[in-house]
């Protein structure tokens, strides 16, 4: 659709209360815009960009397809388990029966050292206590503190504001945990899902992790991820599902200005056209977001401005032959933290491609490629005694210097939630105040709960397929499927983006 169709478009007359523009293409927007046109409003989308998927996307190089990055979702994220069936999406993108992660630690005086992390079908939190007890990268007393500190951790109250003012290194330390635990488990796991060691960690938002990836649920951090390219799932079946839904979609269209009329509606402004509307669901990162607020609409909006950001670097590396039988692991005692085999999803036909993960990745995000390819060839020798003898046909990296917004001790009350001080104008995004660190779950619940504001206000009811929190937090904590209730998840035996990124 052109400038004049858009605008010819944005001028046709709709009931009152039944139009919503949302602004941004993202897993958040996606999300919104799904919810509210399953409602029965009338809903256009914008993207500033040629595609939708926001920071999980893929780009074609050669021959192969590119995830920009790793992304990975748990068992314990329902809501973007919700997204994915959403979108006819779940296949592609299966969860493992267990969870089972390969930890290799090459820092050992008696070389290459594999451990795995991996759960039985018990109670929490015996479901790891074996996997615990065996873990050969802690000694075993830091094993038996480390299971000390896990309880201390289930005890703590997510609903407690202090937890956020607080970093997570300390508390590890004050509940007897050496570097060496800190390193090998505490961080392994959580510089995955929060990009930011523990010292640089709200406890607030480690605890939450924590307790509901580990401490709440046996099968809640099995491990999911897409075994296709993310363009299929969050570009094209999601604009498949947005077509079905009714919205219309447009990319290439990036809104320059938000303002709300005396009658209440709300004129958005792209190059060319105005849209009004009755509801804006503004589905952008914070920095952008705050440029877009209209004056008055949101509470000191310059505390957006103090939401920090992080990055992670991507290494992509495809050799010549197989030099990895395992989908993934994670890796100690080198600079490389976790290594995924992306060979099938990118369509490379011969050799193996493999992408290393690299969160919390500040002191490497704008090093030269050169410089990276020295650093992690001989690393991944190191790792990977294949890799000794294979010849590298490809080396690039891919870098998202705002990946996420960092999850410093404070950030919590810089987060806001879905409703502003202006009637009719929501935000969403990984960035708002769900409760979970910046990763796919997060987008999607922030979606959710900006269509459910927006429904309120505009008195439509609220789809009955719509992601529901309440259900979804009782099916976790009873062991059944939250998608649908009453069936069990599949591999419990009787689920990194949590959803890692």
């Amino acid at each position: 659709m052109n400038d004049e169709q858009l605008a010819d478009a944005a001028h046709t007359p709709e009931p009152a209360g039944r139009t919503a523009v949302v602004v941004g293409g993202g897993l958040a927007g996606v999300t919104a815009a799904l919810a509210l046109a399953d409602a029965g409003v009338r809903v256009t989308l914008l993207e500033g960009r040629p595609r939708l998927g926001g920071l999980a996307f893929s780009f074609r190089r050669g021959e192969l397809t590119v995830d920009n990055g790793q992304h990975v979702y748990l068992r314990c994220c329902t809501a973007y388990r919700w997204f994915l069936d959403r979108i006819d999406g779940s296949a592609l993108a299966p969860l493992q029966n267990r969870l089972d992660v390969p930890v290799v630690d090459v820092d050992k005086p008696e070389g290459r050292r594999l451990g795995r992390l991996r759960r039985d079908p018990l109670p929490v939190p015996l479901h790891l206590g074996r996997s615990l007890a065996a873990y050969p990268h802690l000694s075993l007393a830091e094993r038996a503190k480390v299971g000390r500190a896990a309880l201390a951790l289930k005890g703590l109250d997510l609903a407690d504001p202090a937890l956020d003012a607080q970093d997570f290194g300390s508390w590890l330390t004050a509940h007897g945990q050496s570097a060496r635990a800190v390193e090998a488990l505490w961080d392994l796991v959580g510089v995955a899902t929060l990009n930011a060691v523990a010292g640089d960690c709200s406890l607030g938002l480690a605890a939450m992790v924590f307790k509901t990836g580990l401490l709440s649920d046996p099968g809640a951090a099995d491990i999911g991820w897409a075994h296709v390219p993310l363009g299929e799932l969050h570009d094209r079946l999601a604009r498949r599902a947005l077509d079905a839904a009714g919205v219309r979609t447009e990319v290439r269209a990036r809104v320059t200005s938000l303002a709300q009329g005396d009658d209440g509606t709300w004129r958005v402004r792209v190059p060319g056209a105005t849209l009004r509307t009755d509801a804006v669901v503004l589905a952008v990162p914070q920095r952008e977001a705050y440029d877009l607020l209209p004056d008055g609409a949101l509470h000191d909006a310059r505390r957006l401005l103090e939401i920090g950001t992080a990055p992670i670097l991507n290494v992509h590396v495809v050799y010549d032959r197989k030099v990895l039988d395992a989908p993934f692991f994670a890796a100690l005692g080198t600079p490389v933290q976790w290594v995924f085999d992306r060979t099938h999803a990118s369509g490379l036909r011969a050799g193996q491609y493999l992408a290393l993960s690299q969160s919390a990745a500040q002191d490497e995000i704008d090093e030269p490629v050169a410089a990276l390819r020295e650093r992690y060839l001989p690393e991944l020798r190191r790792l990977l005694p294949g890799a000794r003898r294979a010849e590298v046909e490809d080396f690039f990296v891919t870098r998202e210097r705002t990946a996420t917004f960092a999850p410093a001790p404070g950030v919590g009350r810089l987060r806001p939630g879905a409703r502003t001080e202006a009637p009719g104008l929501y935000l969403a995004g990984a960035w708002t105040a769900t409760g979970w660190p910046a990763t796919m779950e997060s987008a999607v619940r922030s979606g959710v709960s900006a269509a459910d504001a927006a429904l309120g206000a505009l008195g439509r009811p609220r789809p009955r397929r719509l992601f529901a929190f309440e259900e979804a937090a009782h099916c976790i904590a009873s062991g059944g499927d939250p998608r649908t209730p009453g069936r069990q998840p599949e591999g419990t035996g009787v689920p990194l983006r949590g959803g890692t990124r």
